[in-house]
C-alpha cells in the first residue's frame, strides 16, 4: 500500500524527520532531478535553507544502455563500476565517448534548471542530498562522491523510502542517513507513491525559482 500521496506530500513529511537541521545558516539542500525536487522543495521551505540541484546522469553501455558502467556528477565527477568494466573488459576510449555524450546532456540540463545562477558553493557547510527514493542507490552513491569532492563540513542523505540494505549500506558512506521508511520488500521506489508521475523540466525550474525566492524574501 502506498505511503505518500505525491512527491511533495513525502517531502513535507521527511523535513520532520530533518527538523535538528532547520534555520542554520550552515545548511545547504542539494535535490537530484528531476525526482528528488518536489521532495527538496518542500524539506527546504520547512527548514528555510538554500536549494540547488545536483545532477547525476548515468553512463549507460552503448547498445545495453540499461546496464550502468558507471555515473557522472556535477562538477565532472565520474564513478565507474569497476566490476563491470573489468567483466565486460570495456575500453577507456569508450568509457570516454559514454562520458562525453552525457557530460553534454549534464550541462545542458544544469543551464536549464538553473539558469545564470552559480551553483552553490558546498565548501564547509552541511550538505542535505535529497532524492525521491533509494533502490539501488547508484545515483546517490555518484552524487556523495561529487559533493564531497567540494569539501563541505558534512553529508546528509535524506529520502521518504528505501531498500533496506542500500540504506544500511549508506550508513558507512555518510555522516547521516535519515530516511522515513524501508519496506521489506521494497519492490521500487515508485511503490510506495500514490502519485508517482514523471517531473517535468519545467516543474524543476518552477520549484527551484520559487525555493530561491522564498529564501530570499521569506
Amino acid at each position: 500500500m502506498a505511503q505518500f500521496k505525491d512527491r511533495r506530500a513525502a517531502g513535507r513529511i521527511l523535513a520532520r524527520e530533518l527538523s535538528a537541521y532547520a534555520g542554520r545558516s550552515d545548511v545547504l539542500v542539494f535535490a537530484l532531478p528531476r525526482g528528488g525536487v518536489p521532495v527538496a522543495y518542500e524539506v527546504a521551505l520547512a527548514l528555510n535553507a538554500s536549494l540547488d540541484i545536483f545532477i547525476v546522469r548515468k553512463l549507460g553501455l552503448p547498445g545495453h544502455e540499461e546496464l550502468a558502467i558507471g555515473a557522472l556528477a556535477s562538477g565532472g565527477i565520474r564513478v565507474l563500476n569497476e566490476d563491470i568494466v573489468h567483466a565486460l573488459n570495456i575500453s577507456e576510449k569508450m568509457i570516454d565517448l559514454v562520458a562525453e555524450q552525457e557530460l553534454e546532456e549534464l550541462r545542458r540540463r544544469e543551464h536549464s534548471y538553473r539558469g545564470d545562477r552559480p551553483a552553490l558553493d558546498a565548501r564547509d557547510k552541511t550538505i542535505i542530498l535529497v532524492d525521491d527514493g533509494l533502490a539501488t542507490g547508484a545515483s546517490m552513491r555518484a552524487a556523495v562522491t561529487g559533493v564531497r569532492t567540494q569539501n563541505p563540513a558534512r553529508i546528509v542523505i535524506a529520502v521518504p523510502t528505501a531498500a533496506p540494505e542500500t540504506r544500511q549500506a549508506f550508513e558507512f558512506e555518510v555522516d547521516e542517513i535519515v530516511c522515513v521508511m524501508t519496506p521489506e520488500p521494497f519492490m521500487g521506489v515508485g511503490r510506495w507513491y500514490e502519485d508517482f508521475s514523471q517531473v517535468s523540466d519545467e516543474e524543476v525550474r518552477v520549484l527551484l525559482e520559487a525555493a530561491t525566492r522564498q529564501f530570499l524574501h521569506g
